[in-house]
């Protein structure tokens, strides 16, 4: 798509994941659903904000639908890439608006991959003391992750995430025929977090990811990987919004993950860092004496191919993973799998364990 050509009309296959929280919301799943965000946002004021990336091909065409629906529409563009989630830009978008006279009762849609997501999250949740919040990931990684749960941050120089809130979308539209654009790279970047989703609690998407997966696949057979993904993590966000207890589970793989990301300057890719994180909580499982499943985490890892650790030593990668939010009462929790769909957040691990492990993770990925 490009100017103002339409988005397509929604395919017949789609799926509807509930989330069932307090106010619960639907994450809608196909082949041109884009077309009904419009009709799915109540608010007559729109803040659509979306990435270079995906501005001209996506954005655009869907300012003209809001616009033909009746409603104002303002189109706010960020750089592509973690850079932007900073308090720096988080101040230019909330400046922006309130230059536009942005009213209380208008609504933030985020379109693009997770940075745009927990960006525009981040600036709907405390723009004005909160507006109404819309999501449309345009990546497999947002829409199996970054998008439902209403976790919302920017970065600190000291690491990812450290400064957010909790800020559920009144609805989420994942368009799968956007995935057709997606680079390859990309695609593999969320594949690490849908097969995350399978080791926690749906095998069958582990048997999916085996089974000639990739971005060319049938509409519906990636429509229907999504929903089966997102209804992991939306049954754990319903059961624990505000990650109090079981909702850590989510984080296998990345304690390790954004201590990477912080040490290479956020240069290695989340998908990448998640992929070095699961291998390295299999070890420390293995290592633990529970149920073995290497084997499966190094078929993703080798099939990811991702980029190279950063050249840094275990006490920096510790240095970050102890100003982490997993950390509780001064010890670094990890979340292991005593077996494949059976989680366990353990805070008794060592320094020395944990390096010991971290070597091990470096011979086997070398």
């Amino acid at each position: 798509m490009s100017g103002a050509e339409q988005p397509t009309p929604p395919a017949a296959a789609t799926r509807t994941v509930t989330v069932a929280l307090a106010r619960p919301y639907e994450m809608t799943v196909g082949a041109g659903v884009l077309s009904t965000l419009p009709d799915q946002v109540a608010e007559r004021t729109v803040a659509l904000i979306s990435d270079a990336n995906v501005a001209v091909p996506y954005g655009a065409p869907l300012v003209a639908a809001f616009e033909a629906a009746g409603k104002r529409a303002l189109h706010l563009q960020v750089p592509a890439g973690e850079a932007s989630k900073s308090l720096e830009r988080y101040a230019l978008l909330l400046n922006e608006l309130a230059t536009a006279a942005f009213p209380r009762d208008g609504a933030v849609v985020a379109l693009g991959g997770g940075v745009v997501g927990d960006l525009a999250g981040f600036v709907a949740a405390t723009y004005m003391r909160g507006v109404s919040f819309y999501q449309a990931p345009t990546s497999l990684l947002a829409m199996v992750d970054a998008s439902v749960g209403g976790k919302t941050a920017v970065d600190l120089p000291a690491g990812k995430n450290l400064v957010g809130a909790f800020w559920q979308p009144r609805a989420v539209v994942a368009d799968v025929a956007t995935l057709a654009t997606l680079p390859a790279r990309e695609f593999r970047q969320g594949t690490v977090e849908l097969f995350k989703h399978g080791l926690l609690a749906d095998a069958t998407l582990l048997s999916t990811f085996s089974a000639g997966w990739s971005q060319e696949l049938p509409a519906e057979l990636l429509a229907d990987a999504v929903a089966r993904s997102v209804t992991v993590k939306a049954k754990v966000v319903a059961a624990d919004e505000t990650e109090a207890g079981p909702r850590a589970h989510l984080n296998l793989g990345h304690t390790l993950a954004h201590a990477l990301e912080a040490a290479s300057q956020q240069r290695l890719a989340h998908g990448d860092a998640v992929a070095y994180g699961l291998v390295y909580a299999a070890l420390l499982a293995r290592r633990r004496g529970y149920s073995d499943h290497t084997a499966a985490v190094y078929e993703l890892f080798n099939w990811v191919a991702p980029g190279p650790l950063p050249l840094a030593p275990f006490s920096q990668l510790y240095a970050y993973m102890s100003v982490d939010k997993k950390v509780a009462q001064g010890r670094v929790r990890y979340v292991l799998l005593r077996d494949v769909g059976d989680p366990v957040v353990v805070s008794d691990l060592t320094y020395a364990e944990l390096e010991r492990t971290y070597q091990e993770l470096l011979k086997v990925v070398a």
